[in-house]
C-alpha cells in the first residue's frame, strides 16, 4: 500500500505562487505515476497535471499549461504554480496509479489507485 501526503498549500494573493509537494511511501513506488487533481465543494474531481513513471512525460489540463508544473525526484512529487487565479482555489489532492512504463497518463480520477488527504490552496482576489 503506497501512502501519499500533501503539503504546501495556503492562502496567495492572485499572480502569487506556490508549490505543493507530495511525499509518496511504500512498497515499489517507482512503478508508480502521479497526478494532482482538484476539487471544489459541490463539484467534481478535475485533473490538473500528471506525470509518468519515470518522469519523462507529463500532462496538464488547458487552464493551467504555461502557469503550473509537475515534477518528481526520488519519491516527491512537487507542482509549482504560478500566475495564481481565484479560480485556482480548491483542495489539491495527489494520486498515485500502478502502471506499465509506457502508459498514457490517466486523467479520470477511477483510474487512481491511493490518494492523499488534500491540501488547501485559496487564491485571493
Amino acid at each position: 500500500q503506497i501512502q501519499l501526503v500533501e503539503s504546501g498549500g495556503g492562502l496567495v494573493q492572485a499572480g502569487g505562487s506556490l508549490r505543493l509537494a507530495c511525499s509518496a511511501s511504500g512498497p515499489q513506488v517507482s512503478r508508480y505515476g502521479f497526478s494532482w487533481f482538484r476539487q471544489v465543494s459541490g463539484k467534481n474531481r478535475e485533473f490538473v497535471a500528471g506525470i509518468s513513471r519515470n518522469g519523462g512525460r507529463s500532462a496538464y489540463t488547458d487552464s493551467v499549461k504555461g502557469r503550473f508544473t509537475i515534477s518528481k525526484a526520488n519519491n516527491m512529487v512537487y507542482l509549482q504554480m504560478t500566475s495564481l487565479k481565484p479560480e485556482d482555489t480548491a483542495v489539491y489532492y495527489c494520486a498515485a496509479d500502478h502502471v506499465i512504463l509506457t502508459a498514457p497518463i490517466a486523467m479520470t480520477p477511477s483510474s487512481y489507485d491511493y490518494w492523499g488527504q488534500g491540501t488547501q490552496v485559496t487564491v485571493a482576489s
